[in-house]
């Protein structure tokens, strides 16, 4: 019978452990053991902060719309409120980046929606 060589099974796991874990320091990336426990962790960390990243823009966004309507005399519930109102459809985002960007439209739609 022929010999059967072990090992490409685990090694592979290893190898994948240890590639996720490039850039850790020290034993984080050089022990499988620890390295393991740290991917782990830095996995639960990423999927934490995929979470909290659409939470702070949005945050950032309604900061930056209530700031551009307090400059036109409006707060931001007052703004949303109107534009609701009016049916202009923009969301959140792209109004922050008119505010920003492009005050020109920005005021364009605040008189619009003031108007009805």
């Amino acid at each position: 019978m022929t010999r059967i060589k072990r090992g490409s099974v685990a090694r592979n796991r290893r190898k994948k452990i240890f590639k996720l874990a490039q850039g850790f320091r020290g034993a984080h990336s050089k022990l499988f053991r620890v390295a393991k426990q740290q991917v782990i962790k830095a996995l639960r960390y990423s999927y934490r902060g995929r979470k909290n990243r659409k939470r702070n823009f949005r945050r950032l966004w309604i900061i930056r719309i209530n700031a551009a309507a307090r400059v036109k005399g409006l707060n931001y519930s007052c703004l949303m409120s109107n534009l609701k109102r009016a049916q202009i459809g923009i969301n959140r985002k792209m109004l922050s980046q008119l505010a920003v960007l492009d005050v020109n439209t920005f005021d364009m739609i605040v008189a619009q929606s003031s108007k009805k």
